[in-house]
């Protein structure tokens, strides 16, 4: 026997979709991060933490996800679950482990992995450009709660 989904939900407002992707911001500290350059490609997922403005993320200097960036910073995260989801576009810039601010790199230990105590490791900088949230094909129209690095209001 089939079964039905349910009909969806109303869809959110604006309003409502960037008050999520703040909080997920906020209260989450996993992502997938995707990059495409010279070595193709390549998704990984990874542990953040976001300042308000910016994310701050961490992988081994010598992986394919670096060799991408020194070619293209732009990147895409994602935030979520395939039915509830943040996708934000912007830039990475790589950051020397030495080179963090302090307040950032104690933060980003207390998700991940340290990057001042673990070798071969670089700080990414990701500062959003593009921001979209749905929960499901009903949520499509005006998903985009973020434009040229401005949140929609």
């Amino acid at each position: 026997m089939t079964q039905l989904r349910p009909a969806p939900p109303a869809p959110r407002s604006t309003t409502q979709r960037r008050e999520h992707a703040q909080a997920q911001l906020r209260n989450r500290y996993e992502l997938w991060l995707a990059t495409g350059g010279v070595a193709g490609p390549h998704l990984i997922p990874v542990n953040y933490v976001w300042d308000g403005a910016q994310l701050i993320m961490a992988t081994f200097e010598a992986s394919p996800t670096v060799a991408n960036l020194r070619v293209n910073a732009a990147a895409r995260v994602a935030v979520g679950d395939h039915d509830d989801v943040t996708m934000i576009d912007g830039t990475v810039a790589l950051v020397p482990v030495g080179e963090l601010e302090p307040d950032l790199a104690e933060a980003f230990a207390r998700v991940s992995h340290d990057p001042r105590v673990m070798p071969g490791l670089i700080y990414l900088r990701f500062r959003p450009r593009r921001a979209q949230v749905w929960n499901g094909f009903h949520e499509f129209t005006n998903r985009t709660v973020m434009r040229d690095g401005t949140w929609v209001h």
